[in-house]
């Protein structure tokens, strides 16, 4: 291959005058804001995945993400600056290569990277000096060392002086209004000096912030604390939630109390497990990886516990709902409220209401869900047998005719004062009912 001693100088102009093409690989919710965001930089951007029908609708200017309104595509692919491609050939003519692909887990919980190891082995043959190649993939410390930068320097090129590597983690949060892709600081961590200032220049040019690390490994630690924080505080207060139940407390009241302390609280809020790209994952890739190390993360894995066994709480919430109305879980119809992992987006991901359908279709119960966000459960590699199945109408006549109903996720654009007329009872996961009159609550309605 080809090389060049003035690679970093050349890419560095080209991001400067806006000369750069830019390639995202994995056009997902994390992927496709990254790409419309170079494009309305101001730089020609190819997005390349594998799936046909995402690229054949970016190029048709269609969204295929409910909080990623079309224009912001159609605005870049008429301008000329937004593609997208299935053909990976075209990595050669791209400047920079930025990687959003997924690392799920595996059925052991231990850390899966044959999405990140196939793309990076998709890339190589096309790579060429004066690239800069980041990776965003939530991933474990050392993971762009062994699995990016050893594929590399094997196909020729020289980190650091032919091509730049950098790790920065993806900070996306679907469907938040307050927070686009570029206004979220960016945290960008280097092979070598000379990749960290290619890197800073790349994400430079379009985010408002960058806070530049050490090393790769800096910057991949950074990510999983931020979703280790967030996993250990939700697996408290989840705890919480069980004791204040037993004691005949609101853990909502307590969190709403607690919440006007003006320092050294932060609110976490209970549910019915953990959803979501991030959160139920990421934690589980420093625990595998610091086994290495002889270390036993203690916190994380109870946190992931305590998290993972919230369904289960749920779904014997929702027997003791129908106990009260002398009806069994088995052979009852339930009607869940909520697929998607959070409110008002249409993001699937780890949702817990997927273990929910398991629970109460192993129990024995007629189960059903609304979500307009979610109309059918797509095909998918953990729930291909739910495929298909389709949210079922908002209408009294539809709602009346389950003998419970279960908040999972609650969307803002649902009304609860219908929902409480229509039904014959309500678990709440979510608070939504928080704000219905007391004599409704007693009689219609069980937090879980």
């Amino acid at each position: 291959m080809k090389t060049s001693p003035a690679a970093s100088v050349s890419f560095l102009d080209k991001i400067q005058t806006k000369q750069a093409t830019i390639g995202i690989v994995g056009l997902g919710y994390v992927g496709l804001p990254l790409a419309i965001a170079y494009a309305d930089g101001g730089f020609n951007t190819v997005g390349f995945d594998i799936d046909g029908e995402k690229t054949r609708q970016i190029n048709a200017g269609r969204s295929y993400i409910k909080h990623i309104a079309a224009d912001t595509i159609s605005r870049g692919v008429r301008s000329g600056k937004l593609a997208a491609t299935t053909d990976f050939s075209q990595i050669s003519e791209v400047d920079a290569i930025i990687l959003c692909v997924p690392t799920p887990l595996d059925e052991h919980f231990e850390p899966d990277l044959s999405y990140v190891v196939k793309t990076i082995e998709a890339i190589v043959p096309h790579l060429r000096s004066g690239q800069t190649i980041s990776l965003e993939s939530t991933t474990y410390p050392g993971t762009t060392e062994e699995e990016l930068v050893s594929r590399v320097e094997a196909a020729g090129l020289r980190v650091g002086t032919d091509v730049f590597v950098v790790y920065s983690p993806e900070r996306e949060d679907p469907g938040n209004p307050e927070f686009a892709a570029t206004n979220i600081p960016k945290v960008v961590g280097g092979q070598t000096p000379a990749c960290l200032e290619a890197g800073s220049a790349l994400y430079g040019s379009v985010f408002d912030q960058i806070v530049p690390v050490s090393s790769t490994a800096v910057a991949e630690l950074t990510k999983l604390l931020e979703n280790i924080y967030r996993s250990v505080n939700i697996g408290l207060v989840n705890e919480l939630k069980l004791v204040a139940d037993s004691m005949g407390i609101d853990i909502w009241e307590v969190i709403a109390a607690a919440s006007t302390k003006p320092f050294g609280f932060k609110p976490f809020y209970p549910g019915p497990g953990l959803g979501g790209h991030c959160i139920p994952i990421d934690p589980f890739y420093l625990t595998w990886k610091a086994r290495e190390f002889g270390i036993h993360t203690r916190f994380i894995e109870l946190a992931g516990e305590i998290n993972r066994s919230m369904p289960a709480h749920v779904v014997r919430r929702c027997a003791d709902a129908l106990n009260m109305q002398k009806k069994p879980l088995n052979g009852s119809r339930v009607l869940m409220i909520g697929l998607a992992y959070k409110p008002n987006v249409d993001d699937d991901r780890e949702s817990p209401s997927y273990e929910l359908l398991e629970r109460f279709h192993a129990a024995g119960s007629e189960i059903d869900y609304h979500d307009p966000y979610v109309p059918v459960i797509r095909p998918s590699r953990e729930h291909a047998h739910w495929a298909g199945k389709k949210s079922v109408p908002w209408d009294q006549a539809t709602i009346a005719g389950y003998d419970l109903v279960l908040i999972s996720t609650w969307h803002e654009c649902l009304d609860i004062n219908e929902l409480a007329q229509w039904s014959q009872f309500i678990v709440d996961t979510r608070n939504a009912t928080g704000g219905l009159s007391p004599e409704i609550r007693l009689a219609k309605t069980l937090k879980a």
